[in-house]
């Protein structure tokens, strides 16, 4: 098929944040045409599936890596208040759509679950009592609590203490009972529902295989439909690149300088999963540790309650592997084919100065079932095989890119890319993530569309009414959204 008349935005790949971004628009500018490519037979079943994802609620109430400790032993909230604010955007825009009909009930993608963290060792119990002390003066983390009670810490997760051995002391853990779990996967496909219904038309089975940039500002999008593999063609003003690890090789082919220098690592993983109803019902809580030396921050072992179409499971993990493929349904040579002279110097850079990760991923390769359940024993002490399987996560695609001091560096996190002239645009790295999906695309469209700004501000303001604001340092406007939105999404406040 071929397009004459270009359609106002494209979207490439079928996960949450295109998701977001659809809606947004749709919302933004209901005559604008929007065409969505997913090149699997369904949307959000890569990262943005729920058993794909290795945290669903990210908001920093337990997650460690947000708040290191350090060389002088001080202590930082900054990064964890600003991963808590983008949450809230988040919320407000999720309660904004329950008002207006555009999602189903809250419970099919966001359900209240309380947020843990779990230490051991005389060290880390001081740490983590310090940083609880920190972050209770700051208003996005009311309410957070710590012990080192055994008695205490049973209450909060009955599955930590049973059985737990004298010689396990010290330990402590925080408990936030305002935590969630989010279900991105069914997120995602109420926002895409919600956007076709506006007039969004969403491809699926359909693989982008080139972009070019025309005389008259345009992209030109080639795909491929894979039934039947029909060649296809159009035009697009605008250009989002959603598709995971494999942003990276649709960026590069676009020929925009901004892509340059960078590259991608992947890292597989495997959760252990129960559905046995008798130990679900014994632990509702997400509940974080910390990660090995040498490990990516995205490896942080942690026994999660998940709630995916109504159903609780526990999982546990994850156990890093590694794949050549960008994605879990991508391709064995992604990791070779990525390759470029502007990229490999700094690639190289990254693997001379992180042999700790490389020791990890190969040791964590080479354990065996057996070691993989006693990590988990570490956890909970009474855990039985019989109860619990192996699921394999998705792909994580993480950055690599260039360092004035060390040539190349490892960035875990997420980086938005963009071309000078605002008309494409693509997002690389993992975590956060999901969970900031709403100030991500926000500042895409802001990045991209600077003139439309003055004109979309009363309604951004109507989707998300602190638009433009921080709530840490306006204790009252916090506690008060704080409140609409726990209202809204029929969550823990």
């Amino acid at each position: 098929m071929t397009s004459s008349e270009p359609v106002d935005v494209a979207l490439i790949g079928g996960g949450i944040m295109s998701a977001t971004l659809a809606s947004l628009i749709s919302q933004l500018e209901p005559s604008w045409k929007i065409r969505i490519f997913e090149r699997l037979g369904e949307v959000a079943q890569e990262s943005s599936n729920p058993w794909n994802n290795a945290g669903t609620g990210h908001s920093a109430l337990c997650e460690l890596n947000y708040m290191p400790k350090s060389k002088d032993g001080s202590l930082d909230a900054t990064k964890a208040v600003s991963i808590n604010e983008q949450f809230q955007v988040s919320r407000q825009y999720w309660s904004y759509l329950i008002e207006k009909g555009l999602l189903d009930e809250p419970s099919t993608f966001i359900n209240g679950t309380p947020h843990m963290t779990f230490v051991r060792g005389e060290d880390n119990v001081q740490y983590l009592k310090n940083r609880t002390e920190l972050l209770k003066k700051q208003p996005l983390f009311e309410g957070i609590e710590f012990s080192d009670d055994p008695k205490k810490i049973n209450e909060w997760a009955p599955l930590l203490m049973q059985k737990r051995r004298k010689k396990d002391l010290p330990f402590a853990a925080t408990y936030q009972a305002a935590g969630t779990d989010v279900d991105f996967g069914s997120l995602t496909r109420q926002l895409f529902d919600a956007a076709t219904k506006s007039g969004a038309t969403l491809g699926l089975n359909e693989e982008v295989r080139d972009l070019k940039q025309l005389a008259d500002g345009t992209w030109l999008i080639r795909y491929r439909e894979k039934v039947g593999q029909t060649p296809g063609q159009l035009r697009a003003r605008f250009v989002f690149v959603g598709a995971g690890g494999w942003a990276l090789k649709l960026l590069q082919k676009s020929g925009i300088p901004e892509i340059k220098g960078y590259g991608v690592f992947p890292i597989s993983g495997q959760f252990l999963r129960t559905d046995n109803p008798k130990v679900v019902a014994q632990h509702q809580a997400k509940v974080y540790s910390q990660a090995a030396v040498g490990a990516p921050p995205m490896s942080v072992p942690h026994l999660d309650t998940r709630v995916v179409d109504g159903q609780a499971s526990l999982l546990f993990g994850p156990y890093a592997g590694f794949s050549p493929k960008f994605l879990k349904k991508g391709h064995w040579w992604d990791i070779i084919t990525q390759v470029r002279p502007s990229n490999l110097i700094h690639m190289l850079a990254v693997a001379k100065d992180n042999p700790d990760l490389i020791l990890y991923l190969l040791r964590e390769l080479m354990a065996s079932k057996h070691k993989k359940f006693e990590s988990l024993r570490e956890f909970m002490p009474t855990a039985n095989p019989k109860d619990w399987y192996l699921i394999t996560a998705g792909q994580r695609a993480q950055v690599m890119k260039k360092d004035a001091k060390k040539g190349g560096v490892l960035q875990f996190g997420t980086e938005v890319i963009s071309s000078e002239d605002g008309s494409i645009s693509g997002l690389l790295g993992a975590s956060p993530g999901a969970s900031t999906a709403v100030p991500i695309m926000l500042n895409i469209l802001k990045r991209c569309f600077p003139a439309k700004q003055g004109e979309w501000e009363p309604k951004l303001k109507q989707m998300i009414p602190t638009y433009g604001e921080t709530l840490n340092d306006k204790p009252e406007l916090a506690d008060d959204v704080l409140d609409e939105t726990a209202e809204a999404l029929s969550i823990h406040r």
